[in-house]
């Protein structure tokens, strides 16, 4: 698994939350996490199999678990509950380009 792809779950992940209006903070971290993982210089996977991923700035154990279960299973049971508790239009109208979160729940609603 790539950096990019992982990195790329947890910016899905953040959407969702923050379309489903969950506490900024939790959405923060989902977006802090991507961002740190896409700009590593060091293959994640690797970190994963040395054990280093808590010494990732903002990585804790929550999302090391996480990330660990990606690797090991290539998916992750979070992304699939919160892509089942949204409509599939939700997902859909996220990945048009220009229109971000705000105005994807503003359309929904």
């Amino acid at each position: 698994m790539k950096n990019q792809e992982i990195s790329n779950i947890f910016y899905e992940i953040a959407d969702l939350l923050e379309i489903k209006g969950e506490m900024p903070f939790k959405v923060r971290a989902y977006r802090r996490a991507a961002q740190r993982i896409e700009t590593l210089e060091d293959d994640i996977e690797e970190i994963y199999r040395e054990g280093k991923l808590r010494e990732i700035p903002g990585i804790g154990e929550a999302l090391a678990k996480k990330i660990g279960e990606i690797i090991e299973t290539g998916k992750l049971e979070y992304l699939e509950k919160l892509r089942r508790e949204n409509p599939k239009s939700i997902v859909e109208l996220m990945s048009i380009p220009g229109l971000g979160t705000n105005k994807t729940a503003v359309l929904y609603r």
